[in-house]
Formats: structure tokens, sequence, C-alpha cells
């Protein structure tokens, strides 16, 4: 029998060893009995949980070319971590007539074998699931304590070995405190961030200072002692770093010359009659647009959207300043409305309709009691 190898492990924490491992089972296992191995995939850092796994997705398809009748893995968790996985790539393999075979569970191929595989796969998926549930579990707790939970290190802070605490680091603060410093007292971020580099100074990831490198610096709210992870805020939580006076007059010049030197903000105009005004001579739909003058001063129009689009040539009906039209347009609207004919007419329609039986609720209903009646049979089955 030909044979190929599966070989998986789904943290970058561990090691190649475990790939190494895997494979030195496996063969061992194809030499006992008499299966010849002709290449192997491997997925490093990926996990069974998902599909997405790029030689996974190439073995699952190389499988079609009937050149190898064995997919040898050192344990079926290698292969998929939940059951509509297992059950959905064990059909396809099945299909193109290539089995899968675990080194390290034997399985037999009768009735019997199939309570062992998805007893297996199951535990499998149960094992992934609990560990889940333990790992976020313990990052809250480390939240509740204000302990590091993962992710870079702000520039100023260290990590206790022991206590897993944020702490001031006594070289890169003072680092911290000076760009802060600088910045609030309207020094350019280009200037602060030249004179560092020149200084031999580096960002925490190591590399040298640009401006975009005070962005993350002058967001950060662990700079003032807060800790955040996820839901959880604890003021206080960390050693601050920089005062909140500062912090803030940071925030205010920032944002100040975020709008300065950004695109001007569109300014957001109403036109209450898009979609409802139609040019008169042609019918295409009005939309709105702005002009300038000579004067600095802007003007609000609708216009044809033929003419907008394909020139006078299409439709000459010139636009109309918007602020005259649609006042004429609600005052008329407010005549009719509030016309006693048409209230009287409002409040007969509105007592017809609540007299009239609700004919959609019971057909809602019908379906909501099937819908409930086939959750209930998926469940069992």
């Amino acid at each position: 029998m030909i044979a190929v190898i599966y070989a998986r492990y789904s943290s970058d924490s561990q090691r190649e060893a475990s790939i190494e491992g895997q494979l030195r089972d496996c063969k061992d296992y194809a030499e006992k009995n008499g299966i010849t191995v002709v290449g192997t995939y491997i997925d490093r850092a990926y996990s069974a949980k998902t599909d997405d796994r790029p030689d996974f997705q190439r073995m699952i398809k190389d499988s079609a070319k009937k050149i190898f009748d064995v997919v040898l893995v050192w344990k079926l968790d290698r292969f998929a971590r939940n059951r509509f996985d297992a059950v959905n790539y064990k059909y396809q393999l099945e299909k193109n007539g290539v089995h899968l075979v675990s080194a390290m569970e034997p399985i037999s191929q009768g009735p019997e074998g199939i309570m062992v595989e998805s007893m297996l796969i199951g535990m499998a998926e149960y094992y992934s699931a609990e560990l889940a549930l333990k790992v976020a579990r313990g990052e809250r707790e480390n939240a509740l304590q204000c302990k590091y939970n993962g992710g870079v290190v702000p520039l100023g802070f260290t990590i206790g070995k022991e206590d897993r605490l944020y702490h001031i680091d006594p070289e890169t603060a003072p680092i911290v405190q000076e760009i802060f410093s600088r910045y609030a007292d309207g020094e350019p971020a280009e200037k602060i961030a030249a004179s560092l580099n020149e200084r031999g100074l580096r960002t925490r990831t190591g590399k040298p200072f640009v401006k975009n490198s005070f962005f993350q610096i002058f967001r950060n709210r662990r700079y003032i002692g807060e800790y955040r992870y996820k839901d959880i805020v604890t003021p206080g939580g960390i050693p601050a770093i920089v005062d909140k006076d500062l912090f803030d007059r940071v925030q205010q010049r920032f944002e100040q010359n975020k709008i300065a030197h950004g695109r001007p903000a569109k300014e957001d105009v109403s036109y209450l009659l898009t979609t409802k005004l139609f040019c008169g001579k042609c019918g295409t739909l009005m939309g709105g647009e702005s002009g300038t003058s000579h004067m600095g001063n802007t003007y609000y129009y609708y216009k044809c959207g033929n003419a907008k689009r394909h020139g006078k040539a299409h439709c000459d009906l010139k636009a109309i300043r918007k602020e005259p039209l649609e006042r004429f347009v609600v005052d008329t609207a407010i005549k009719v409305i509030f016309s006693d004919e048409i209230i009287e007419r409002l409040i007969d329609l509105v007592m017809d309709a609540q007299q009239q039986e609700n004919t959609r609720l019971p057909v809602l209903k019908d379906q909501l009691r099937d819908t409930e009646k086939r959750l209930a049979n998926l469940l069992e089955a």
C-alpha cells in the first residue's frame, strides 16, 4: 500500500521536534505494516479546530489524483478536532479510495471501529473546547489581577518573570516621558523622532522612530496606569509613566494636528428631497451638489441627474437652489397634511387598520412552530 503522512502542531510555542516525533512514529508503523511512504504533508502552528490549513487542503485535493492509498496520521486529533470536519474530510478521502489510518490508535475496520473512531474524535473536540474555556478563564483571572496577558509590551514597561505584572523599565520609561513632554510643548513629531534616532534609541520592536511610531504611544492609556483587557478596565492597575494632565494635553494636540494635516472633513449636508425629486423636463431623479463662489461662499443645489452625468445636451434644466426649494416643499406639505379633510381621512384609516385582523401573525406563529419541530428532530438525530 502507498501512503502519505499528515503531521501537524497547533501552537507557535511547540517545537519542530513535535513534527519529527509524529513522522518517526508514523514511519515505524508503516514499516511494520508493509506500507510504503511516498510523501508528507505538514502544517506548522495550525489548529485542527478549523480546516483552513494549507497542506491539509493540498492533501485532500491530491487524494483525487489516485497517487496514494492511505493517509497516515500520528493520532486522529492531528487530522481534525471537530466532528464535522472529521466526517466530511474522511468521506472525501474514502470517495477517492483513500483510507485514514492512525499510527498510535489501532482501530478495527469493523462496525465497532466506527464507534471507537467517533469517540476519539469526540474526545479531541471536547479537549479543545475545554482547553479554550480554561485558557479564557485563566486570561480573565490574569486580567482581574492586572497581569500580563500576552502581546507586545509597550515601550517603558517590563513584565516581571515571577509575578507577570507590569513594571516600569528604568531605561526606557524616561524616553516615553520625554516623547510626551516634547510633543505637549509643541515640538513636531518628525523632529522628536529624528532626535531619538540620532541618539541611537529605538522603538520596542527595535526599529528607528518615525512620525507614525508615536500614534500608538500617544493613544496607549497604560501610560497613565490604566489596565485594559477586553471588557475589563482597571484604572491604576499598573504603574503610570506619565501623569493624566500631560496625557490629556498630548491627546488635545494630537487631535488638532490630525484634523489640520488630514483631508478636510466633508461637510455633512442633508438633502431632504433625495430620491423624491424628479426633473420636470426629462423625468430623471435630481441629486444634490454644491458650488463655491469667487468670494468663497458655498451654495447648494438640486440638479437633474441626466444633466449632471451627460451635460446640457441631454437636459437643459438649470440647477435649483436647495434652501428655497426645500422650504417650498415643506410648507406645501404642512398645508396639505394638516388640513381638516386629510386629518379626518387619516383617522379613518387608522381606525380601520386597528379593527382589521392581523393575518400575518398566525402565519409567523405556524412557521415558528415548524422551525422548533425541525430543530428538535435535528437535535434528536
